[in-house]
């Protein structure tokens, strides 16, 4: 017998290939994004006695109250708008979960979805796995901004999602004010549903404010919001996020998550609960990053890397065209080999893998990572 999948043309993800071939060639692994420092002790006693305290059979489906009504003081402190924790938000298996459920629930075959180009790479996948069909908006180096009349010619009656991103992986640009307002106006009075995933909310930076869809009524009305605890507390392999939508979205959303993971791991959500209930623990985050993101462009200043700063996320693009017309996919993998680096090429993101000579650098690292990292970019 012969067996075939129903994405029969993915391959092995760029992120498993370029940290193979940093432990491979024993190379700085900037290419992933997670940090190579440990979570706060604080937190991981948290979820320590939650075990030791009986949290230990599942969650509700919804997620732990206590978390969530940690979550919904969370959005009213951060944006002045609510979620009931009763009915309008739940803890999910990470934000991809949250994202393949959301999709998962109303893309049926034949819909369109709009996605704007460069792109995290779960996103179209998802949308094929379901029938639908993935209408790519190309955004344009350096600057990554959306052409929003092009939006509105892409949207047609067959549109029934358009997903956006803000701070916005891999290139570290932020949704503006307008941008949300030019959103809101072209999804009123239809039938769209946004999936707005804003995972690095907490991590803007030079006085940048996050524009949460939340913040736009009519926007809010017709958006699922997408979070992750584990890119704002440094544990990434923890997989617990979570989502917020209006309660006749969510209700909708539930009948799939119930048969897809029911409930997530309950003790970090319980040891999570305990440790928001400082909110210093998440409003500082954006100074943390920005000093790392300006110690690692300060160290590569004199390089041949030229390079706008990133607005959020803890991604930085740099871009070589100064040093080689490489595709970015070799000049990656050359870096990875001859010199000890590893970053991600852009390419692997954009439509028909539009190559603008850059590639993006993690500095979710150890000042010494950093130091070690610039010292072998300033050799190129």
């Amino acid at each position: 017998m012969q067996y075939t999948s129903k994405l029969p043309d993915v391959k092995t993800t760029i992120f498993s290939v370029m940290s193979g071939l940093a432990k491979a060639h024993d190379a700085i692994n900037l290419s992933q994004g997670f940090p190579d420092f440990e979570s706060d002790k604080t937190l991981t006693d948290l979820v320590c006695k939650a075990m030791h305290s009986g949290y230990n059979h599942y969650a509700p489906m919804y997620g732990n109250l206590e978390l969530r009504l940690a979550i919904s003081k969370k959005i009213e402190l951060l944006y002045n708008a609510s979620y009931l924790p009763e009915h309008e938000i739940t803890v999910t298996a990470g934000a991809t979960q949250a994202i393949f459920t959301i999709i998962n629930t109303f893309v049926k075959s034949g819909d369109e979805v709009i996605v704007f180009k460069p792109a995290y790479d779960s996103y179209e996948p998802t949308v094929k796995l379901n029938g639908g069909l993935p209408v790519a908006i190309q955004l344009e180096a350096p600057h990554f901004s959306i052409d929003w009349n092009l939006v509105r010619q892409k949207v047609c009656r067959r549109t029934k999602m358009i997903i956006v991103n803000t701070p916005h992986n891999p290139s570290g640009t932020v949704f503006s004010k307008d941008d949300m307002l030019q959103l809101q106006a072209i999804t009123k009075n239809t039938d769209i549903i946004v999936l707005s995933d804003e995972v690095y909310e907490h991590m803007i930076y030079d006085g940048e404010k996050h524009q949460s869809v939340c913040l736009f009524p009519e926007l809010k009305k017709r958006s699922f919001v997408v979070a992750s605890f584990c890119k704002t507390f440094h544990n990434t392999g923890w997989r617990v996020g979570y989502c917020c939508a209006p309660k006749d979205l969510m209700g909708l959303f539930m009948q799939v998550h119930q048969f897809n993971v029911f409930c997530v791991h309950h003790p970090t959500q319980k040891g999570i609960a305990d440790y928001m209930q400082e909110p210093e623990h998440y409003l500082g985050l954006s100074s943390f990053y920005q000093d790392k993101r300006d110690l690692f462009l300060s160290l590569i200043k004199g390089s041949r890397f030229k390079f706008k700063k990133s607005k959020g996320t803890y991604f930085q693009l740099l871009d070589y065209s100064g040093i080689t017309d490489e595709y970015d996919v070799d000049f990656a993998k050359r870096l990875t080999v001859e010199f000890g680096i590893a970053s991600i090429p852009m390419s692997v993101f954009n439509l028909n893998n539009l190559d603008h000579k850059v590639l993006r650098f993690c500095f979710a690292k150890k000042d010494d990572t950093l130091r070690r990292a610039a010292d072998i970019l300033n050799t190129i």
